[in-house]
């Protein structure tokens, strides 16, 4: 069961430990990264996923209910860990500054409720998102890299980041090439991860998989554990524009290489699954999965987020019914 905690007094991603430099990792671990080969070797002798069992796990977990206090715990846990969502091309300045406003206070009734961990819109609109959140204590984050292919050339890429970095970005939301991961070529994929966290400077970074697009959970495990040992702080689901996006079975073998990462290395990577979580029983589903795969060091907005757009809304509907036992309008926690 999920049961309430004090959060840290600055529960923020940007705590969050440095990556550790292949240097730092234990002998085995950074001989997988010395050559094509004995990357690929290391990645084809991870252990290979039970797509049964994944799924029947992730259907059990996703039976689990909780009740009152846990509930209310669960739900505010949940709106510190969204980061709301805006990735359209009619984005404009001020329906970025109404989403920040939304993001601070996502309800105004009620001071007593928290603010999300994040925004994530793209490179052009991190200044306007910077300017409107201030010293708020939500972070920036921006797409780059191409996104959402991630087919440009690699000073692009490089560019791109550096950009959204220098607006004032806090958070790097990258996308890996699928492409040049299903050709096996994963040193490319390997040395874009470590030369666009470099360009991240002091800035966190989010590596999106597209996990509709990789076909198999072995797949998902291979290219989590490259992210990880390229030196990820977060590793994320998809980019919300491919369907399927995230799903239950795919977020908890994600959470599993997390977990058996920290194992081996001492380092906690965290988990971002992004696209199609619409419902606050969605989001429970997840935080029980968290709990129950990689443990509760994870139910912390430092080391779990969701990317979502629409989700924050039902959220924030359902704490109102369990604050005055009823519901508000669908449309009550809108930005217009």
């Amino acid at each position: 069961m999920l049961k309430p905690v004090t959060p840290p007094p600055s529960s923020t991603a940007a705590t969050a430990p440095s990556p550790a430099e292949p240097a730092d990792l234990p002998v085995h671990l950074a001989e997988a990264t010395g050559s094509d080969a004995a990357l690929r070797r290391f990645l084809h002798g991870l252990p290979g996923v039970d797509q049964v069992g994944a799924e029947a796990r992730a259907a059990s977990l996703g039976t689990r209910s909780i009740k009152t206090t846990a509930k209310e715990f669960a739900l505010d846990l949940a709106i510190r860990m969204v980061d709301l969502t805006t990735l359209e091309g009619q984005d404009t300045p001020g329906k970025v500054r109404a989403l920040c406003a939304k993001a601070v206070r996502p309800d105004p009734a009620d001071p007593g409720c928290p603010s999300v961990a994040a925004v994530c819109v793209y490179p052009d609109m991190v200044g306007t998102a910077r300017q409107a959140l201030g010293a708020s204590g939500v972070h920036v984050a921006s797409v780059a890299t191409a996104f959402p292919s991630g087919r440009a050339a690699l000073d692009v890429k490089l560019a791109d980041t550096r950009d959204a970095v220098e607006a004032g970005a806090d958070e790097i939301d990258m996308v890996i090439d699928r492409g040049a991961f299903l050709a096996g070529r994963y040193q490319q994929v390997y040395d874009e991860i470590v030369a666009v966290r470099e360009a991240c400077g002091d800035a966190h970074l989010k590596v999106i998989f597209e996990t509709g697009e990789l076909q198999t959970y072995d797949n998902v495990r291979r290219v989590s554990w490259l992210a990880m040992l390229a030196g990820a702080h977060f590793i994320k689901t998809s980019t919300g524009k491919v369907q399927p996006a995230a799903t239950l079975p795919v977020t908890l073998v994600m959470l599993e290489a997390v977990r058996d990462f920290r194992e081996a290395t001492g380092r906690m990577v965290g988990v971002k699954p992004a696209g199609g979580i619409r419902t606050a029983k969605d989001a429970i589903k997840y935080l029980v999965t968290v709990n129950e795969v990689a443990g509760p060091d994870w139910l912390d907005p430092d080391w779990f987020r969701f990317g979502a757009s629409t989700l924050l809304n039902d959220l924030l509907m359902q704490r109102t019914k369990m604050a005055t036992g009823r519901y508000s309008g669908p449309d009550y926690f809108t930005l217009d």
